[in-house]
């Protein structure tokens, strides 16, 4: 490669690494080209998102089961808490048939 080209690369890796960012190759299946590139896109982002799907991806790999208490955490999560919602149903007889 020519010097100018190999600084080119230096420098683009440089600021990769400035922002947290690695380059590196993956073998995989061809039809798992598209899956992979936005799995790493999304991860890249490093936002709520990507620590909720790295945190999927984790365990999923890891093989150990579901925490509990993740419904129950959604449920403390939602706008609607404290919202003081009346949740009463009413009891009606229903109607008549005849046999």
């Amino acid at each position: 490669m020519a010097s100018s080209q190999t600084r080119a690369i230096q420098n683009y890796r440089s600021r990769l690494g400035d922002r947290g960012l690695a380059r590196f190759e993956v073998l995989g299946r061809e039809s798992d080209r598209g899956l992979i590139r936005s799995l790493a896109r999304r991860l890249a982002e490093d936002g709520p998102e990507a620590a909720n799907l790295r945190a999927f991806v984790s365990e999923t790999l890891a093989g150990e089961p579901p925490k509990k208490g993740g419904i129950l955490a959604a449920l403390r999560r939602s706008p609607l808490v404290g919202a003081e919602l009346d949740t009463g149903r009413s009891r009606e007889e229903g109607r008549e048939i005849d046999f």
